[in-house]
C-alpha cells in the first residue's frame, strides 16, 4: 500500500497482519505505523510517499524531490537538503522496537573535486539518546549510490517498554562542489517511478 504524505499533521497509517498462527515468536501480530508529520526541504508537500511491509518488519519511504547541488546553476542554499518523519508505530503490549538497519539509494553526479554526503539520524520523543550515521562519496563519480547504516545489537535503541514514544528519523544530502565549483554536482535520494526508496527495518523485544 501506497500513502502519499503532506506536510502537517497526517492521519495516515500502514497497518501489518498476519495470521496469529504464522507470525514469528519475536514479531507483533500485528504493527500499525501513523505518519504524524514530515518536514523539510529534501521532501515538499506531496512529494514522499510510506509503504508498509506485510511481513511486520520493515517499512519503506520514497521521494521524488530530494536533491541537493552545488555549483554553477546552483542557489546558495541547494548544497543541503533534509528531511524529518516523525513517525507514531503501534503494536501489542508486550513488545518494543528499535531501528536495527535502514538503507538509502539515489543517484550521485560529483566532479573530480566535489564530495557528497548522506546522513542519518534516530531518536525516539523525548530521549536524548539517539544514533547517527555518515556516508561520504567522493567525485568523480557518476552512478548510483547504496548506503547501509547497520546497528549491532547492543546499539540499538527501543522505546521504553508500555510508553508511547514517536520515532524520529532526520536524513540529509549535502554537497560540497570543493575545487569544481565552476561546474554541477549533484546527489539524490529520489525516484519517480518508486522503485528507488528508503528501507527502515525494525528490531523487535519483548518486554
Amino acid at each position: 500500500m501506497l500513502k502519499t504524505v503532506a506536510a502537517a499533521a497526517l492521519a495516515l497509517s500502514a497497518v501489518f497482519t498476519a495470521p496469529a498462527a504464522n507470525a514469528a515468536s519475536d514479531v507483533p501480530d500485528f504493527v500499525t505505523i501513523d505518519v504524524v508529520t514530515v518536514n523539510g526541504s529534501g521532501c515538499p508537500a506531496g512529494t514522499a510517499a510510506v509503504a508498509a511491509g506485510d511481513d511486520r518488519t520493515a517499512f519503506t519511504v520514497t521521494y521524488s524531490q530530494y536533491l541537493a547541488q552545488a555549483g554553477q546553476g546552483s542557489a546558495p542554499t541547494d548544497f543541503r537538503k533534509n528531511c524529518q518523519l516523525n513517525i507514531r508505530v503501534s503494536y501489542p503490549q508486550g513488545f518494543t522496537f528499535g531501528i536495527a538497519q535502514a538503507d538509502y539509494r539515489g543517484f550521485a553526479n560529483l566532479q573530480q573535486g566535489a564530495t557528497g554526503t548522506e546522513k542519518g539520524n534516530y531518536y525516539f520523543q523525548g530521549m536524548s539518546q539517539g544514533a547517527s550515521r555518515t556516508h561520504t562519496f567522493t567525485g568523480p563519480k557518476s552512478d548510483n549510490w547504496q548506503a547501509t547504516d547497520r546497528a549491532q545489537v547492543a546499539e540499538i535503541i527501543y522505546a521504553p517498554c508500555g510508553e508511547v514514544r514517536h520515532l524520529n528519523i532526520n536524513t540529509e544530502l549535502r554537497v560540497n562542489a570543493g575545487t569544481a565549483s565552476k561546474a554541477n554536482s549533484f546527489m539524490t535520494m529520489d525516484s519517480t517511478d518508486s522503485s528507488v526508496s528508503t528501507k527502515y527495518q525494525f528490531s523487535w523485544k519483548r518486554c
